[in-house]
């Protein structure tokens, strides 16, 4: 009987040390995994750190080339104030240029509107070219037939085909989706297609845009063709236009009358296309 009880006692001390340790492992486990992952997370926030560093080195370059840029931007591209600097500006590879910091130079009296919409177009000069033309423009004037094809040509006109089409296009000072005129001399330019589609064709679809938002208002408009000395062919168009009563439409800009890829001769419009 007393070895039985003793044998149970072992058994009992045996049974209650394993479960010490079974007790135990499971602790010492968790901790070693703690410290992995401790040592796991530290080694990836180092990581992130020096990312972080490398992206903010990269952002403060940028940052001075945009600077820089903004810079040259300034020095190569110069507002100009009047007509006469324009004739002489040279084509940087900006299509267009900014006039007296973009503000049209139109006074109250070209502002009114007490006799409605109107358009008005200067006589050819002595060597049949064209002038300033000017409108007051309101959705009333714009065309609801579709434009017939153009016989006039302008001076300087000798087109030719390239890649990318023809070079020259009549192009309307007022542009016919705003009046209607069309076909008069007095209204046509020769112009490249550079010139003409996107940039001057970008100022008169936003007027269009916005008379045909607001028929009821009117907006001041004026394109003046930029000759220099006595040449045939336009140097640019300079562009100004003014919605009444808010600033929706407000520009005044320059359009350099350019081809890339083509020289052309301003005195007389021909071209040479570059090899």
């Amino acid at each position: 009987m007393k070895a039985t009880r003793l044998i149970s006692r072992v058994v009992v001390t045996i049974s209650l040390a394993g479960i010490g340790t079974l007790l135990q492992q499971p602790t010492t486990v968790h901790a070693t995994t703690l410290r992995q992952e401790t040592k796991r997370i530290n080694a990836h926030n180092k990581k992130t750190e020096r990312q972080i560093s490398a992206l903010q080195r990269k952002i403060n370059q940028l940052n001075k080339k945009l600077t820089n840029y903004q810079q040259q931007t300034q020095t190569t591209s110069p507002e100009r104030h009047n007509t006469s600097e324009l004739a002489t500006l040279t084509y940087r590879g900006e299509n267009e240029v900014l006039v007296n910091n973009n503000q049209p130079s139109f006074s109250a009296t070209d502002l009114a509107t007490d006799h409605g919409g109107w358009q008005t177009f200067s006589n050819l000069d002595t060597l049949n070219r064209v002038g300033a033309a000017n409108a007051l423009l309101n959705q009333s004037m714009m065309p609801t037939a579709k434009r017939e094809g153009l016989t006039w040509n302008p001076t300087g006109w000798h087109n030719k085909r390239i890649k990318s089409g023809w070079l020259y296009n009549r192009s309307h000072l007022i542009g016919y989706q705003l009046t209607g005129e069309n076909n008069n001399p007095k209204n046509l330019m020769t112009g490249t297609r550079q010139l003409n589609a996107p940039e001057m064709l970008a100022h008169e679809s936003d007027i269009a845009y916005y008379l045909k938002k607001h028929p009821n208002r009117f907006v001041r408009y004026r394109v003046t063709p930029i000759f220099n000395d006595n040449e045939l062919l336009a140097r640019g168009v300079q562009m100004e236009g003014q919605s009444v009563g808010d600033n929706s439409i407000q520009f005044n800009t320059y359009i350099f009358n350019v081809q890339d890829g083509v020289t052309l001769n301003y005195a007389d419009g021909t071209s040479q296309i570059a090899k």
